[in-house]
């Protein structure tokens, strides 16, 4: 008797639709359903990396330092276009935590010694496979040691901001603050520091 287990999920086919900064690709799945039969789907999936993102606080001044940057699918959303987000970066192949420490020094001009792994989150499970790294550092704002902005090569021209944790947190009610992962980290240094 020839017991063969269906796995929940078959990859059917792959094809590659665009292979630039996003890598586009429509896969076509076979996978169980909750009924008990079995489906198939098509999907676009975008694949650009993980990545990671930090909160940067400083305890003394009771401040986080975000930055402001042009984002152009908020744009065309409809949105002003410049977000106020913690520094965040594509891992390029490094550990996640060596990756945000490169970003917070581009981004911000701080230097990251010390960087606590706070948990790993899918941002937009339904087409992206990127898995974001949070993390969190307490940093000295008098010991900044570069001018941050971003790196002209890549086209950044961001902005450093030092905001009070409780008024950056009172923005994400007007909507100054609409960022995902920004909002997960000063949900996350609300609970921590503010409790």
């Amino acid at each position: 008797m020839d017991m063969k287990i269906e796995p929940k999920i078959r990859i059917l086919a792959r094809e590659t639709l665009s292979k630039r900064f996003v890598n586009l690709e429509k896969v076509t799945v076979e996978h169980a359903t909750l009924a008990g039969g079995r489906q198939t789907v098509e999907r676009e999936i975008h694949d650009h990396g993980n990545a990671a993102t930090i909160l940067l606080y400083d305890p003394t001044k009771k401040t986080v330092v975000l930055v402001r940057q042009l984002r152009v699918p908020v744009f065309l959303n409809g949105g002003e276009g410049f977000m106020i987000e913690a520094p965040a970066g594509l891992n390029d192949g490094d550990h996640p935590a060596d990756a945000i420490a490169r970003e917070a020094m581009e981004e911000t001009g701080y230097l990251v010694e010390s960087a606590e792994f706070l948990f790993d989150a899918y941002m937009s499970p339904g087409t992206l496979t990127e898995r974001v790294s949070f993390f969190a550092a307490e940093i000295d704002m008098s010991k900044k040691v570069a001018e941050g902005g971003g790196l002209a090569g890549e086209g950044e021209d961001i902005e450093v901001l030092e905001i009070p944790l409780d008024k950056a947190i009172a923005m994400i009610a007007t909507g100054e603050i609409c960022d995902g992962k920004t909002i997960m980290l000063l949900q996350w240094a609300k609970m921590k520091y503010l409790a």
